[in-house]
């Protein structure tokens, strides 16, 4: 660990064992979907899943896709029965799923089904137009000036860049970096601290996309230095698509970049709150979510 990192090894932090208490059945109910990705998934999601069940509000299943390149024989099998849960979390970049899948998705999330995005699955499906209105913006994926504008700060005011030609998604140098809120009152965000820094990471930049019944809960300065776009980028957002919501979260390109405490609450947070639409998880306390420094919490193994 760096030396800037604090290790809080509490096992029974209150943060982390808000939940605990609660019985298996009145868990909310939630599906990682993985299988493929330009990121090493299968690291990544026990990640996820152990960051979700630490704090014991929910109960985490994963369905695993076929690998890439699988035939119809393959994909035929893989139906996952969106409605059983409250949310789906997106840990998936590669193939198109199978149009009955897609369909169902659709219906799912626009009925009042609940969506998180984390990291990569921003950068999945270019061409499917609903997913892109679901999630707001979205990085590569043969993502050009077509999909949508850019989110950009000017005079401290969020505009969308609409002329700015140029390929989406783009990152420097892994580093820590700071975060900061910018809509403290979000039952994802309120009480927490106004900035925390992230463990080392990727800062993705050039998010490009429809940017419909969006709101940037927090964003990150992007710096040259590192090899990034000079620019505030977005880091945490919402969108509200039909009856769904989404909760969008750059951040965790492996998992010491989840090992921050700043990260692991709003995660937590923000898949409650695209479960349920309110957060009943508390707040940890400043010292947790530090500005001036790392600070970590171990995932359980």
């Amino acid at each position: 660990m760096k030396t800037r990192q604090v290790i809080i090894a509490i096992a029974l932090l209150a943060l982390g064992t808000a939940g605990s208490s609660l019985n298996a059945a009145d868990k909310l109910k939630v599906l990682i979907i993985d299988g493929q990705s330009n990121h090493n998934w299968k690291i990544c999601t026990p990640a996820i899943k152990a960051v979700l069940e630490q704090c014991g509000r929910f109960a985490v299943d994963v369905s695993t896709t076929p690998p890439q390149n699988s035939g119809p024989d393959q994909w035929q099998d893989w139906h996952p029965k969106f409605a059983d849960y409250a949310a789906i979390i997106g840990n998936y970049n590669g193939d198109n799923w199978p149009d009955s899948v897609r369909k169902e998705f659709v219906l799912y999330v626009g009925n009042g089904g609940g969506l998180v995005i984390v990291h990569a699955a921003n950068n999945a499906f270019g061409d499917w137009l609903e997913y892109n209105e679901m999630i707001g913006v979205g990085g590569w994926g043969e993502r050009t000036e077509k999909a949508g504008p850019m989110i950009r700060w000017r005079d401290g005011k969020r505009v969308l860049d609409t002329t700015s030609p140029g390929n989406a998604g783009t990152h420097g140098q892994q580093c820590p970096y700071l975060v900061n809120i910018i809509v403290p009152d979000h039952p994802i965000t309120k009480g927490l601290p106004a900035s925390w820094m992230h463990a080392k990471d990727e800062l993705y930049g050039r998010l490009r996309g429809p940017c419909k019944n969006l709101t940037v809960l927090a964003n990150a300065m992007s710096a040259t230095e590192t090899g990034g776009t000079g620019e505030i980028e977005p880091i945490l957002m919402t969108i509200h698509y039909g009856k769904g919501r989404v909760f969008h979260d750059v951040l965790g390109d492996n998992p010491d970049a989840m090992v921050d405490v700043g990260f692991q609450v709003t995660l937590q947070r923000g898949t409650e709150w695209a479960a349920t639409g309110k957060v009943t998880l508390p707040a940890p306390k400043p010292q947790e979510m530090a500005a001036d420094k790392v600070v970590t919490r171990e995932l359980p193994k």
